[in-house]
């Protein structure tokens, strides 16, 4: 059987690739990070290795003995864990030093050159998952009124400016004002924080970076961000469509039409003139 490689972080988007991968023909490869991996990822995958966060040289070792020529890179690492559980070995020391500018697309895709000198490609996240990218549109049976519509155009503006800055993906803005902006505490402390400074009615936006390496952290939203919007009577999510990850979607719509919350996937067309 054919081989490929995952390389894993958190949540489940690396049990859905590995399970697919498999359904397909695939004997899945994992490398799995110690304290963010799911463990159920022993159960699907063909053989799994555990690592630390900042071990490439093992890394690199592994996927080498096991003549891996495909691997993907799919989950979430906590950023606030490279401030504290980091163990980079010698191989991962001698490439920090080499990169220059350090923000997260410039250090995975400097990886990925060290695994391509190795003979070793990285593939797109979404090459068995395609499903899983926001569609365009309206999707809940609420649509946003013509102030949100303008709202969901602001933001995509604004989160495309601190995307370009490589600060984070999401914004939440009312009347066409910022309340708050994503940055290393993750998508929902950014809604909670934006939503309470709102009281109601804040508008959610979510797009792909435009440097955004497409191989690699891709922003997505699922259930629990509908969860999130409710806990601060967030109004609209709207996302960038064919650039993002839907989780959960049957739910997560579910959830937002018994709520009263739009979702929306952001097309070019809407981001420019304010309007489906």
């Amino acid at each position: 059987m054919p081989k490929i490689g995952l390389v894993a972080g958190g949540g489940k988007f690396p049990v859905l690739f590995a399970r697919e991968a498999a359904s397909q023909g695939y004997d899945v490869i994992c490398v799995a990070h110690v304290g963010e991996s799911d463990p159920v990822l022993e159960e699907v995958c063909h053989r799994l290795y555990w690592i630390r966060l900042g071990q490439l040289g093992r890394l690199i070792k592994i996927l080498k003995k096991e003549k891996i020529s495909e691997v993907a890179f799919l989950g979430r690492i906590t950023k606030t864990r490279m401030f504290r559980d980091v163990r980079p070995d010698l191989q991962a020391l001698l490439l920090w030093r080499k990169i220059k500018d350090r923000h997260d697309d410039a250090i995975l895709r400097a990886v990925a050159q060290e695994l391509e000198k190795e003979g070793i490609q990285v593939i797109e996240s979404t090459r068995f998952l395609k499903d899983l990218l926001m569609p365009s549109g309206v999707l809940t049976l609420k649509r946003p009124n013509a102030e949100q519509w303008e709202d969901i155009a602001f933001g995509y503006r604004m989160a495309r400016a601190i995307g370009e800055l490589d600060i984070g993906q999401c914004v939440v803005v009312k009347d066409r004002t910022v309340l708050a902006v994503e940055a290393i505490e993750g998508t929902d402390e950014t809604i909670r924080r934006g939503g309470r400074l709102c009281g109601q009615g804040a508008v959610v936006v979510k797009v792909v970076k435009p440097q955004q390496d497409r191989r690699f952290d891709l922003p997505s939203v699922g259930l629990k961000t509908i969860e999130t919007m409710a806990e601060v009577r967030a109004e609209v999510l709207a996302v960038e469509a064919d650039e993002a990850l839907f989780f959960d979607r049957a739910e997560a719509i579910g959830l937002a039409n018994k709520l009263g919350i739009c979702i929306v996937g952001v097309t070019p067309e809407v981001q420019a003139h304010g309007r489906p």
